[in-house]
């Protein structure tokens, strides 16, 4: 029988031989998780033996991750804009990257009982976060894959209490099943998009946990990853109300092929924001 200590230790060291990086921290994560018990429990409990069942699901757990298979699918659960989402292999993992997108249209568009349609949904993380920190009436989150959707729809209902809530109800967010704008009616003030935008080339020399696990569907954009930003921007003058806006994320290299379609589609106020490391990471415009 081991003790929780020496578990974590074994865990961490096994990691560490299969090149997963911060493997001191997801060991933890990992023993936190099939324990059930947070750090200050742990280090008050560290000496006792741990459980047999939870030694064995441990270790199944830690060899799943040395085949690189992502640690937030292993969890079930991703942390976005202080919120807590569901993720499994239907949906990419929603990453600190992606907060910039959802703080800039939080800045530059937060409009008070506006309607607001998130394209290539995924997860609803971007969605969902719009709703709990904006001040939006309604909201759409449109995606291709229904197990996608079927995910996003968890999350609505998992995190209700943070965005069912200003006089909103529960209809307030829908999912649509739609290839892009196919199914979509109706005018909007704020389209926000994360579309795929990874040219197929790229994808190979992603990291394993990307490049193996996470849905090709929703990262590989065709002709050099432009392929949605031009069919989600043309089809925006029929979608979006006067005035209204439209967010990309966006590839570090991708910034001014992007803003050139937003311009030759007739948007104004065309910007960049980077992110944290400095990179180019959203594109805007208005109509």
């Amino acid at each position: 029988m081991k003790t929780l200590r020496q578990l974590l230790k074994e865990g961490e060291q096994r990691l560490l031989e299969n090149q997963i990086e911060n493997s001191t921290m997801e060991a933890r994560y990992l023993l936190e998780y099939i324990c059930d018990l947070n750090w200050a429990q742990y280090l008050l409990q560290a000496d006792t033996e741990a459980d047999p069942q939870e030694e064995r699901r441990y270790q199944e757990a830690v060899e799943r991750r040395c085949t690189h298979y992502p640690l937030q699918y292993i969890l079930g659960t991703a942390g976005f804009m202080g919120l807590d989402f569901m993720v499994n292999e239907a949906v990419l993992i929603p990453r600190q990257d992606t907060e910039v997108l959802v703080e800039t249209v939080l800045k530059k568009a937060d409009i008070r009982g506006g309607k607001l349609l998130d394209m290539c949904t995924g997860s609803g993380c971007i969605l969902i976060s719009l709703m709990a920190l904006g001040s939006y009436g309604r909201g759409i989150g449109v995606d291709i894959s229904e197990e996608a959707l079927r995910v996003a729809r968890m999350n609505g209902i998992f995190n209700r209490e943070n965005w069912e809530k200003d006089g909103r109800g529960a209809n307030d967010i829908l999912w649509l099943q739609s290839d892009l704008f196919e199914k979509v009616n109706g005018r909007f003030d704020v389209i926000v998009s994360n579309p795929p935008y990874i040219p197929a080339a790229v994808i190979e020399t992603l990291m394993p946990e990307v490049r193996e696990y996470e849905p090709r569907l929703a990262l590989e954009g065709a002709d050099e990853g432009l392929e949605f930003y031009k069919k989600i921007t043309e089809a925006s003058e029929t979608y979006l109300n006067s005035e209204g806006w439209l967010f990309f994320e966006i590839g570090c290299e991708q910034a001014e092929a992007v803003s050139d379609i937003l311009s030759e589609n007739g948007f104004r106020d065309i910007h960049t924001v980077r992110d944290l490391a400095g990179l180019d990471r959203v594109v805007y415009g208005r109509r």
